[in-house]
């Protein structure tokens, strides 16, 4: 599809590409991968035609079209959203438009006149390329697309004007899916994109019938849509077959290869400019001098890259929180006639991990906002738990930083003494390097205020972190040390975060936000959609209410209020788990209504906590889970063996069909074992989860 050949590209004494050859191929899935500067960006825009190289050729077939998105800088204004985006179709916009004037000048036509007959060829012409070409189809992939994309049947009706940079980024991606060029070029496509809206694009591309080539800091997305990464950097492309974390671990290994390629040809380099030194002005050795002089001119010096140190740190001590670290009751949020949160009762309690999420605009960020005391519900009560010390990252911290300090003196101002010694370290893992620190912060682009906005939260001692959207242009390496850091954190974490791989590495609850309702699902990310994906597909699942009860640890086995509290998924094994221990035992008829946000009195013949016993419950559970896995891999190895046993001819060869089978019978014991310890561990499992 298109071939580049020879390719160099320089800005001033800069060489980002040197000579480069690569190719894209026909439902090709690339993600270009490589740190800041390296040239990602310039990249696509050759590709697109926006940038001319220095020198070689990028060459395609003839009947490629192109779609570029880039980062951000897309506005669009004076129609509505649905005129906007059908713009995408534009030839068939025209054959319908001469659809429409051919029958006006049917309607005005004498039958006998020669004009009428070649009218109606052209109008079945027309009417048959227009249905060709989908034309039938419009409006459902227009509907398909917008709704993929977070815009509600209303928001189509809105002009385009009236949405932020975000929107508007989200309105040139549904004109580009939906014209469905046949090379796909994007900059960052999941920036301005939440949680639904990735998923669905996820899915999107699995069945898009073009090339893709994507730059993207999101790991799980590049997982699972790319199937070949190309690294741009050392002045050249790098391709790796396979998914981004197939890359990482290749590329480590090749770093390493090349590292001992470098370590050895130095050593050889300097053992002959040691020769060359100790005898140059030996009239003996001139001919042996002379020889390794061009030698050396001859050495093409293997070339490493500028090795990021790996920054790991921890947060400063703070001190512990009591058991309740934030109390909602009744919390109801409204702006104008927007309601936005409905008497939400919500309690969390100290070692929560919690992920809040939900479509852009549902509240995820007025709760946050609410939690962190910076905003007053409408009505109800938000009550902060004893010794609880909060630090609250804002989608726009980056606005509260002083235009007249440096990167540095910004930080030192908000660090305490113990963490001076850090400052460098952290800033260096947020891209702050050399002479990058000395920046005034008023000349800072929005990506560095919002990382330096980001370290210097990390500097303060908290047991309660509230944030929002903390990812946010952090590239790979960033994110990681971020993740890092709050993978060690001791205390209660409440996060915003669009981020997939992120959210799946840090949360072990999550709460859903839309409606006016905030619904708690014990367990990560995963466990969410699965029980979204039952009550989707019509399935009696219990789903939480609008007023929840978050428990006290931060594992997937916390109480919760039974009525709050969704069914678990069923398990791919062949019985379904016991029931989460967070779902406990419906109450006696005679017993009085319980409210969950009242004091936790204990009855006298209340059961004392289990927490050693709910660490024990974990363990199990994932010992179930690494069985399911392990009778998942065993069944499949028998179907495929059974595959292959049926195939023609497979029996001509009689050892190898006795070995069949009796791998087949080993297999088979195999998971029947796998089976029994299965079942055994999950009835152990049922006294614990009362």
């Amino acid at each position: 599809m298109i071939h580049v050949e020879g390719l160099t590209k320089r800005y001033g004494e800069r060489v980002l590409l040197d000579n480069v050859s690569w190719h894209v191929k026909k439902r090709d899935r690339i993600g270009l991968s490589g740190p800041n500067g390296a040239g990602k960006t310039t990249l696509l825009k050759m590709l697109a035609g926006l940038e001319e190289p220095d020198t070689g050729t990028i060459r395609m077939a003839s009947d490629t079209t192109i779609g570029y998105l880039p980062q951000d800088g897309i506005v669009h204004h004076g129609r509505t959203v649905y005129d906007e985006v059908i713009l995408a179709f534009r030839e068939l916009l025209a054959l319908k438009a001469e659809q429409d004037g051919i029958e006006d000048k049917l309607a005005h036509a004498t039958e006998d006149g020669d004009g009428h007959d070649k009218l109606l060829e052209r109008y079945a012409e027309v009417m048959e390329r227009f249905k060709q070409l989908g034309g039938y189809e419009i409006d459902a992939r227009v509907a398909d697309v917008l709704k993929g994309l977070g815009f509600s049947l209303a928001d189509q009706k809105r002009k385009t004007e009236e949405f932020s940079g975000g929107w508007q980024m989200r309105i040139a991606l549904a004109k580009l899916l939906l014209a469905r060029p046949n090379l796909l070029l994007m900059d960052e496509p999941t920036n301005h994109l939440d949680l639904p809206a990735r998923n669905w694009l996820e899915e999107y591309f699995a069945d898009y019938p073009g090339s893709i080539v994507l730059v993207s800091h999101d790991r799980y997305f590049l997982d699972s849509t790319v199937k070949r990464i190309t690294e741009v950097g050392l002045k050249t492309l790098t391709d790796y077959h396979g998914n981004y974390s197939k890359y990482v671990v290749e590329h480590q290994a090749a770093m390493e290869r090349l590292l001992e390629a470098h370590r050895r040809q130095s050593e050889e380099i300097e053992k002959t400019e040691s020769f060359i030194n100790k005898f140059r002005y030996t009239a003996t050795k001139a001919r042996q001098v002379q020889s390794r002089i061009k030698l050396l001119d001859k050495v093409e010096r293997i070339e490493i890259p500028p090795q990021r140190k790996k920054i790991r740190f921890k947060f400063p001590e703070a001190p512990k929180a009591g058991r309740i670290v934030i109390e909602m009751k009744g919390v109801k949020r409204t702006y104008g006639d927007s309601l936005i949160l409905d008497h939400v009762d919500l309690m969390i309690e100290r070692g929560d991990r919690i992920a809040l999420v939900g479509p852009n605009g549902a509240g995820k960020s007025t709760l946050m906002r609410i939690l962190a005391g910076v905003d007053v519900p409408t009505s109800g009560s938000r009550t902060l738990g004893h010794q609880v010390v909060t630090d609250y990252f804002a989608q726009d911290q980056a606005s509260v930083l002083n235009p007249t300090r440096t990167v540095y003196e910004e930080m030192t101002t908000a660090s305490p003494t113990t963490m001076v010694p850090m400052i460098r370290t952290i800033l260096g893992g947020f891209l702050f390097s050399g002479d990058d620190i000395y920046k005034k912060t008023t000349v800072l682009s929005g990506g560095e205020r919002n990382r330096l906005a980001l370290a210097k939260m990390l500097l303060n001692a908290s047991n309660l972190l509230l944030l929002d959207e903390p990812t946010n242009h952090l590239d790979l390496d960033s994110k990681e040390v971020l993740l890092d850091a709050l993978d060690d954190y001791g205390g209660t974490l409440i996060f915003v975060s669009h981020d997939r791989y992120f959210v799946d590495k840090l949360a072990t609850k999550v709460i859903d936000i839309g409606g006016g309702e905030a619904l708690v699902y014990p367990g990560g990310y995963e466990d969410f959609l699965d029980w979204k994906k039952q009550r989707e597909a019509g399935l009696d699942v219990a789903l939480p209410k609008a007023r929840v009860w978050v428990d006290e640890t931060k594992t997937v086995t916390g109480k919760a209020k039974p009525a709050a509290t969704p069914a678990p998924a069923p398990t791919p094994a062949a019985k379904p788990l016991p029931a989460p221990p967070a779902v406990a035992k419906a109450p006696e008829p005679a017993a009085p209504p319980r409210d969950p946000m009242a004091p936790r009195l204990r009855p006298k013949d209340a059961r004392p906590e289990r927490g050693a016993q709910d660490r024990e419950d974990k363990k199990r559970r994932g010992r179930l889970s690494e069985l399911e896995k392990r009778i998942a891999e065993k069944e499949q190895a028998v179907k495929d063996l059974e595959a292959l046993m049926a195939s023609d001819g497979f029996y001509d060869d009689r050892a190898r069909a006795d070995k069949a089978a009796e791998d087949h019978k080993a297999l088979m014991w195999e998971v029947g074992e796998l089976m029994g310890q299965w079942e055994m561990l999950a009835t152990e499992a049922e006294p614990t989860r009362g």
